[in-house]
């Protein structure tokens, strides 16, 4: 769940309210970055508990942590950028480790 219904319905709201082509296409590239950096989050955050139910030898568990905080930090960028300032629902359900907040600075 990537983006709320009532998310979904602003952005919608926005792309037809009037915005002249130049506005509509910004609106439009914003929407498709946003779904973009939601599944490359949600991918990464996967992968960490993947690991975490079953470690995989050779696999360094700091790396995917990283890998974990840095797309999270994108998409919560990227949410910032169309107005969407609330992570809480993010958080908790993608089940973004705390581990991987403090990375970010974020408080839990």
């Amino acid at each position: 769940m990537p983006i709320s219904l009532a998310e979904i319905a602003a952005l919608r709201h926005a792309l037809t309210s009037g915005f002249g082509p130049v506005e509509t296409e910004i609106i439009g590239e914003k929407a498709s970055s946003l779904g973009h950096h939601g599944r490359q989050a949600e991918k990464a955050v996967a992968a960490l508990h993947a690991y975490d139910a079953a470690p995989v030898p050779g696999v360094e568990r700091q790396a995917l942590v990283k890998a974990a905080a840095r797309e999270v930090w994108k998409y919560f960028i990227q949410r910032e950028l169309c107005g969407i300032r609330d992570q809480r629902d993010v958080i908790r359900d993608y089940r973004i480790p705390n581990e991987v907040l403090m990375r970010l600075g974020a408080m839990d």
